[in-house]
């Protein structure tokens, strides 16, 4: 690469993916400009404020804190240079009913108590069910995410093939957690991840209970000011690398001439490119940016993928104190199953769904009023569902009677903020693919090479990341796709 005219590189989307390829690339001497077509980078992970609240208005767990920890170390940063961590304890409470609840400690040896409490003899098997987890988490994040999975030669490699068997990729996370565990409430709790994974704990592989790992054994902690700092933290150091973000300027179309990106149009004016990393939500890019002749797939393609859940959110300010809560709390009273059924078999708005309440302000003084709460409220749905106002008000007052009910905690008539987020919003604001918040579900037919292909087939100097590709959906997958995908671009530029 000529040092003097460093070739010009264009992001679009300042998601995590985006700014975390747009550090990598610029550390490694690009010209990096980013194009976003929202007011505020982040993502998903944007914020709201509002009347002395301030409200993450996505992703709200922080798991896997090595993954920060790794991304930051390229730049030679660490997170508590941004922000400061503090794990939860309890890390979350999981409601099963009115005056039934169980809260899971930080601590290990209560962990064990916990289980032993619940199934007598079921603390040896938690280790046991820990350790293989750990296993699968150190080989998958240290073995699998980082390939950026073009086609199957990168997997031909016996000793990946043995680990492949040994992390349980062709066993069920529901048959595994089952060899374990009989308790239904334990069984509930370690099926929880995988209703974000995209599927059923009965079609998701064994792999992912190395996600158990991450919650159980890393811990569940919170950036202090919420998860929004993390955001600023990668653009504080995309920046300093002289990283350009433009704001609220939305790419129109991608045109190409003999297979390269020849211009970029925007709301904005032209802009053009070396090459393009788009963060954008890959469908959109997939079908709308690009003409037909560059697209890597066909609109049945894209219909036939299995998504993850869409989510209908509540945003709610009070302006009282609630008592008998913690930071995350699952409301798992009614029947796990069947809202999964009617998520990812039956497709439909759920007769009685689980939800999820944060209430940050239990942790974070910043985030409301000194007398008030700061809430979120997340029902998951099938995405692609018809959205309106009156289903989604619908379902705030069965979610709110059930929290007054099993919390004993009266808080209607306190709520002085509310704002909801449902499917016609992530489509608006990320043209999210049918509405979807979690990206592509976690099945074997989806993982790894199965997985939309990073590289644009068509276009020389295009690739895809972000949670419709690899590695996957959620914050840290992201923050690998987007260092995956420069990695293939620095090679683009040595290659040639």
């Amino acid at each position: 690469m000529n040092n003097s005219t460093p070739p010009n590189i264009i992001i679009i989307g300042a998601g995590f993916a985006g700014l975390s390829a747009a550090s990598v690339l610029a550390k490694a001497g690009f010209k990096v400009t980013i194009l976003e077509k929202n007011d505020q980078p982040g993502g998903r992970a944007r914020i709201w404020e509002s009347d002395g609240f301030k409200f993450d208005m996505g992703p709200s767990w922080y798991w896997m804190p090595d993954v920060f920890e790794n991304y930051f170390a390229l730049f030679g940063h660490k997170p508590s240079d941004f922000y400061d961590l503090k794990r939860l304890d309890p890390g979350y409470r999981i409601y099963y009913g009115k005056a039934d609840f169980m809260d899971v400690p930080a601590d290990m040896q209560q962990l064990e108590a916990l289980f032993e409490e619940l199934e007598p003899g079921s603390s040896t098997r938690l280790k046991e069910f820990l350790q293989q987890a750990e296993y699968k988490y150190k080989v998958g994040m240290g073995e699998y995410v980082f390939r950026p999975s073009h086609n199957i030669g990168e997997f031909i490699d016996w000793n990946l093939i043995k680990k492949s068997f040994s992390i349980q990729l062709l066993t069920s996370m529901s048959k595994h957690v089952r060899k374990y565990f009989k308790n239904p409430k334990l069984i509930k709790m370690l099926e929880f991840p995988v209703l974000f994974l995209g599927a059923t704990a009965q079609d998701t592989p064994a792999m992912y209970s190395m996600m158990n790992y991450a919650d159980l054994a890393l811990g569940t902690w919170y950036p202090m000011g919420g998860m929004h700092e993390i955001v600023k933290a990668m653009v504080k150091t995309a920046e300093e690398l002289g990283v350009e973000i433009k704001l609220n300027t939305e790419v129109l179309s991608i045109e190409t001439a003999a297979g390269v990106v020849s211009n970029i149009k925007t709301n904005q004016g032209d802009f053009k490119a070396d090459f393009v990393v788009a963060g954008a939500d890959y469908e959109h890019v997939d079908q709308t940016l690009l003409t037909k002749a560059d697209r890597n797939y066909s609109p049945e393609y894209w219909d036939k993928r299995v998504m993850s859940p869409s989510s209908l959110l509540f945003y709610i300010g009070t302006n009282c104190k609630i008592e008998g809560i913690q930071h995350h709390n699952l409301f798992f009273d009614e029947d796990f199953e069947q809202h999964a059924a009617d998520i990812y078999t039956q497709p439909k708005w759920p007769d009685k769904p689980l939800f999820y309440v944060a209430c940050t302000s239990k942790t974070d003084d910043n985030v409301a009023p000194a007398n008030g709460e700061n809430l979120f409220f997340l029902m998951p749905i099938a995405p692609g569902l018809e959205d309106n106002a009156d289903t989604r008000e619908k379902y705030f007052d069965l979610m709110l009677d059930r929290f007054e009910r099993i919390t004993g905690s009266n808080i209607r008539n306190h709520i002085v903020v509310k704002r909801s987020y449902a499917l016609d919003d992530f489509k608006a604001d990320y043209h999210s693919f049918k509405g979807n918040a979690y990206g592509l579900s976690n099945i074997l037919s989806q993982t790894a090479f199965f997985k939309p292909s990073m590289r644009a087939r068509k276009v020389k100097n295009m690739l895809y990341t972000g949670q419709l590709t690899v590695p996957g959906p959620g914050v840290p997958p992201a923050l690998i796709s987007g260092q995956v995908a420069a990695g293939e671009v620095i090679k683009y530029f040595k290659d040639k």
